[in-house]
């Protein structure tokens, strides 16, 4: 039996008994030998020689490197790398994301290059199995944020470039797993705010802290820092950090020591050397007068200051409501105070009430009042607050609006409303919503322009009513709506009509075109009981008739009269899996619904 063995340099042919040794010689070589020594190679070279598609793989004194500089060669990475490698890369190949041990079956791998892919994620695990890495390379990605636990795969990491990404948050515990880190190329990101606790938290900064080891020669390397062109917001947030920038000294040294503000705008274009920061403070806001009395028809700017580091949310809010609507400008007054105005053009006696101003930073929150009246032209005070608005003048009488309920969920309506009016860009409507029979209603201020309103969350087997009026009126009987939700059936097949199935009936038994919703307060409550009264009287007639077998108290076995509803209309198909699924019902639930439908 023979064996080969192939070595670089020479191929040597042996026998198992010894006897016979040929070494490649043209003295020794016969014809057949030499084509078997010669197929021996090329079979060598190919099996040494294999790589991925697209790419190419070296030999140097370092080791192997695969190399992918193709454009688009794949678009995830292999899984079927080469374990020998000591450097892979890949660049151009517009992959997404590095997957859980992407490179595990690589252990020897000491430099990763893989710049400019489209990599967005990395994976937790993603370096996982590369304790020999000392070099990654990531440049021109889409990185957003990366997983900095991910490191702790990666201890004897010494580079770690991540130029011309996306990040733009930089954990405090960002680098507590990159104790031999000595480049960091973090430049060309979209960095704003970082705490000095980041480079703090870093063991080899702290290493270097160490007086002993920091005057001794034990770190005799130089560490880089690459944290120019991001958008560094100079404020308070901020004054920790450019304090550690400025504390800098080698072996640390900056790539480019001159680090420039992008904001806040007076600051914009100031290096971090030419400006001072101050401690972040919570907001204080403060307002010229909190108590106005003004006459209907005057405009009047309402104002506010809040003095905050940094820069607070401010707006306002008019009872428990945000405003919308209203013309809300801000302006500078300096460094650390902005002043927010509340602009209400010709007051109304429907505008009084309590304004409330109110400024927001991360580390707290501060508010200011201010009560506003308004009396009539002729010097008649208003009541502040009253539950009740004035009626309205006799020249207002006129105003018409239509109003109908455009859209129905499981718990909650939309209403859209029409009104003519002279000056449409400049009219404030008010919405009164409540339960019926109840005087005090929530009021709702809508601004100009805007002709739609929703209620949500609305409770089953309840009469609420809802209107709409100009801003400074009280609704009359045709600009209200009465509407009825139906009984909280908790069935999943019933969820879908707690609202529609009882005002489905109401519209059923007048057979009118009014659609889906029944009365307006035209006849109030007198409208509902007699349409009430009315289906229990038929409900006798059926009783008596012998009839007593079918659905009487299932609403949706009625069908709905009129073609002009605001809700949309159920298929046949869907009518008749609804039958189906009732003819199911036993006959204690469909007592429950008749039960509930009385209570209407």
């Amino acid at each position: 039996m023979l064996q080969l063995r192939l070595l670089p340099h020479t191929i040597f042919l042996a026998r198992t008994d010894t006897r016979i040794h040929a070494q490649q010689h043209p003295a020794v070589s016969s014809p057949p030998m030499r084509s078997l020594i010669a197929w021996f190679n090329i079979q060598a070279i190919e099996t040494y020689s294999q790589c991925l598609r697209g790419c190419n793989c070296v030999e140097d004194r370092h080791g192997r490197s695969l190399v992918c500089m193709e454009e688009g060669a794949f678009g995830a990475i292999s899984e079927n790398l080469p374990d020998d490698m000591t450097k892979i890369r890949i660049e151009k190949s517009h992959f997404t994301e590095v997957p859980r041990g992407a490179f595990s079956q690589t252990p020897a791998l000491e430099n990763l290059w893989l710049n400019f892919n489209d990599i967005t994620v990395i994976n937790s695990k993603g370096l996982q199995g590369l304790g020999n890495l000392t070099e990654l390379r990531l440049q021109g990605n889409k990185l957003r944020s990366v997983p900095w636990t991910a490191f702790e795969d990666t201890p004897a990491l010494k580079i770690l470039d991540l130029k011309h990404n996306q990040l733009d948050v930089l954990p405090e515990h960002a680098l507590k797993f990159l104790p031999d880190l000595t480049y960091l190329d973090l430049s060309f990101n979209r960095l704003t705010v970082i705490s000095k606790e980041v480079f703090q938290n870093w063991p080899l900064y702290q290493k270097l802290q160490n007086t002993e080891e920091r005057d001794g020669t034990a770190f005799q390397t130089n560490v880089v820092l690459a944290l120019h062109d991001n958008v560094w917001v100079c404020d308070c947030r901020l004054k920790g950090f450019v304090e550690f920038i400025r504390s800098l000294s080698p072996p640390i040294i900056l790539m480019n020591s001159y680090l420039i503000c992008s904001g806040p705008d007076f600051k914009a274009g100031k290096f971090f050397h030419e400006v001072e920061l101050q401690t972040c403070v919570k907001p204080v806001v403060t307002t010229p007068s909190s108590n106005i009395n003004l006459p209907q028809g005057v405009n009047l700017t309402l104002r506010c200051s809040a003095k905050a580091r940094p820069d607070p949310s401010l707006w306002w809010t008019y009872g428990l409501k945000i405003i919308r609507g209203f013309h809300e400008p801000q302006e500078r007054v300096d460094e650390d105070t902005i002043r927010s105005l509340l602009v209400i053009p010709s007051l109304h006696a429907a505008d009084r009430g309590v304004y409330t101003c109110t400024a927001v930073n991360f580390i707290g929150n501060s508010s200011v009042s201010i009560l506003l009246d308004v009396h009539s032209p002729d010097g008649s005070q208003s009541l502040v607050l009253s539950e009740n608005p004035p009626r309205p003048a006799a020249s207002d009488e006129n105003v018409y609006i239509d109003i109908h309920i455009a859209k129905q969920t499981v718990r909650g309506i939309t209403i859209e409303w029409y009104a003519t009016l002279d000056h449409p860009a400049e009219t404030w409507f008010t919405i009164h919503f409540g339960l019926t029979g109840n005087n005090k209603k929530e009021m709702i201020f809508i601004g100009p322009g805007i002709h739609s309103y929703s209620v949500s969350d609305l409770m089953p087997a309840t009469k609420y009513e809802i209107c709409v009026s100009l801003k400074n009126q009280a609704p009359r009987n045709d600009q209200c709506i009465v509407f009825v939700t139906g009984s909280d059936i908790t069935e999943m097949e019933q969820r879908e009509k707690l609202i529609h199935i009882v005002v489905i009936v109401l519209a059923m038994v007048l057979a009118v075109p009014i659609g889906m919703y029944a009365c307006t307060t035209d006849t109030k409550f007198a409208c509902l009981e007699g349409i009430m009264e009315s289906w229990k009287n038929r409900r006798r007639e059926r009783s008596l008739s012998g009839m007593a077998h079918e659905r009487q108290g299932t609403f949706d076995s009625l069908q709905a009269a009129s073609d002009e509803g605001l809700v949309n209309k159920d298929s046949t198909e869907d009518r008749k899996v609804r039958r189906r699924s009732e003819d199911r019902q036993p006959k204690g639930k469909a007592d429950h619904s008749r039960l509930t439908a009385e209570l209407y």
